[in-house]
């Protein structure tokens, strides 16, 4: 029977997902792309702010309609909508079979037979502090050169804006040697890049180890021969420690590049964010990792439009984006999820407003950001290329500084042909906007 699997949110749900793929094809299925060819749906979702949402319910939905005009057999929902809406799945959307929680993905191929005997409105839920067994032997959908590696579960911080610790449970560190073997199984995949994720890495295997490890780790997949690039993404900024960055200073492999969420510059507004830095803390950080790693790249996230927060704390973190420069910077406006403690707050703001801020705090950043690619002009980068436009003869391709599918691309001419997964030196010529124009430079002997 073929399969269609559908995998919203973020890159942590995704390898949710390649796990499920990789279970469902062991397990004997047939994976398709193809609405109308599939007897089988499986919807990951993601439930992390209301569009996320949204757009979850809508492809439930969409997918309830191909069941209903009998094209579709088996429609099961997993993930964090899942694990937080179970009830109102199950009794407002008819056609769904079976429901899965954010820790009983590992059950996926038992709930689809058990929905094939006949058995109905199946709810698989398991205790949300549980760290699921399967891992390994994921099916890759990221192209087969990079990939994400998730080394933790969960979060422990319990932001007042965030719902993520109520669907996902307390931080749970996969043991070492586990995320060494899926590390390994995907390099054997071809994999070349690993971008190391969890809804935060840098307290990695305190709770094992006793003390924070993800520099231990890093060193111990830096020694798997055929990775050549291993990014850090959402490292909080309290929790960087003194020897994650001399280990990234000293390892060739692992890209100098971080993804570090700030969420604010306001004081105030950190407060009630529950946040555990303040606006000096932040400059500090940011000062240590440019003065160690002259040439790293910080990412981060913000918030706009966060409960209470007035036009002066506006002001302080438009100042402090101009200040700081960051790389790269996104803006998210403030969702209030119910069953948080900012859900409840006085102060809401209007939805205009909050996209009003967004704009100008993306303003801002764009003009960081076009000044940032100039500085690049004239220089060597290595590039990661992923693909190739046919029609121009160009390839497009990523250095260091980026991260997939959130950061920008350089586009690359060659003089032989390439295959996606290569790695080349390239000459940067020129900036357009975010992105880069680039020469493939060839050595030639004699």
């Amino acid at each position: 029977m073929k399969i269609l699997f559908i995998s919203l949110g973020c890159d942590k749900n995704l390898v949710d997902s390649e796990v499920m793929l990789g279970l469902l094809t062991r397990g004997g299925f047939e994976l398709t792309n193809e609405t109308g060819e599939a007897d089988i749906a499986v919807i990951n979702t993601c439930s992390f702010i209301h569009d996320a949402k949204q757009e979850s319910v809508n492809t439930i939905l969409e997918m309830a309609e191909y069941k209903k005009q009998g094209s579709l057999k088996v429609l099961i929902v997993t993930g964090c909508l899942a694990e937080r809406y179970k009830d109102e799945i199950m009794e407002e959307i008819d056609e769904v079979d079976a429901v899965l929680g954010t820790t009983s993905y590992d059950d996926i191929v038992s709930v689809v037979d058990r929905v094939l005997q006949g058995e109905d409105k199946i709810q698989c839920f398991k205790d949300i502090d549980l760290l699921p067994e399967s891992r390994t032997g994921r099916v890759v959908t990221t192209g087969g050169y990079f990939s994400y590696l998730k080394i933790a579960e969960g979060c422990d911080k319990r932001c007042s804006y965030c719902i993520i610790p109520k669907l996902r449970g307390r931080y749970r560190s996969v043991p070492m040697e586990d995320v060494v073997a899926d590390a390994k199984a995907l390099a054997a995949q071809g994999v070349k890049e690993l971008n190391i994720v969890a809804q935060e890495i840098t307290v990695y295997g305190k709770d094992l180890y006793g003390e924070k490890s993800l520099h231990i780790l890093l060193k111990k997949l830096c020694e798997i021969p055929e990775i050549r690039w291993i990014r850090l993404l959402y490292c909080y900024p309290e929790e960087i420690y003194d020897e994650l960055i001399e280990t990234i200073k000293s390892e060739p492999k692992i890209c100098h590049y971080m993804d570090m969420p700030i969420q604010h510059a306001s004081d105030r507004i950190l407060k009630k964010m529950g946040r555990r830095t303040n606006r000096d803390e932040l400059v500090a950080i940011i000062e240590k990792l440019r003065r160690e790693i002259p040439d790293i790249t910080l990412r981060t996230t913000l918030i706009t439009g966060f409960p209470g927060e007035t036009k002066e704390d506006h002001q302080i973190l438009k100042n402090f984006i101009r200040e700081m420069a960051f790389d790269r910077l996104g803006v998210f406006t403030y969702s209030a999820e119910e069953d948080t403690a900012a859900a409840l707050m006085e102060g809401q703001i209007d939805e205009e407003v909050k996209e009003a801020r967004k704009d100008e705090l993306m303003q801002i950043q764009q003009e960081i950001a076009f000044a940032t690619a100039e500085n690049m002009v004239g220089r060597t980068v290595e590039v990661l290329i992923e693909g190739k436009i046919p029609e121009d003869g160009i390839y497009i391709g990523r250095t260091y500084k980026d991260a997939p599918d959130v950061d920008g691309y350089i586009f690359v001419n060659a003089e032989e042909e390439m295959m996606s997964g290569d790695m080349v030196q390239v000459e940067v010529t020129g900036a357009s906007d975010y992105d880069l124009i680039g020469d493939v430079i060839y050595e030639f002997t004699e």
